[in-house]
């Protein structure tokens, strides 16, 4: 990914993606993951959530890399953007699809 935007953009998707599984790894629950599928315990999530936060912050490092400046740009609106997109995806489809839903 050559754009700091691209980056800032998935990065906000892999932070919001991190919430729901750090939720349910904290809760007890089981959430669909993609390492183990509906049947996935609080560890596996546990594991999901860590990864998506590492890759999410590992992103907006590397989009930052090499600014000079200190305070946000743009990238902030395309972190937020890609957070509220995947925000509203999940919502939408859980409210639809009930994929979570026992």
């Amino acid at each position: 990914m050559k754009s700091s935007r691209v980056q800032s953009f998935v990065a906000g998707i892999l932070v919001a993606n991190s919430a729901p599984h750090f939720a349910s790894a904290v809760s007890g629950r089981r959430h669909l993951t993609p390492l183990a599928g509906r049947e996935s315990g609080p560890v596996t999530n546990g594991v999901w959530a860590g990864l998506n936060l590492v890759g999410g912050v590992v992103l907006l490092r590397l989009a930052r890399k090499g600014k000079a400046e200190v305070r946000w740009d743009r990238d902030l609106v395309a972190f937020e953007t890609g957070y509220l997109a995947f925000a509203g995806w999940m919502a939408l489809s859980e409210r639809f699809l009930a994929t979570n839903s026992e």
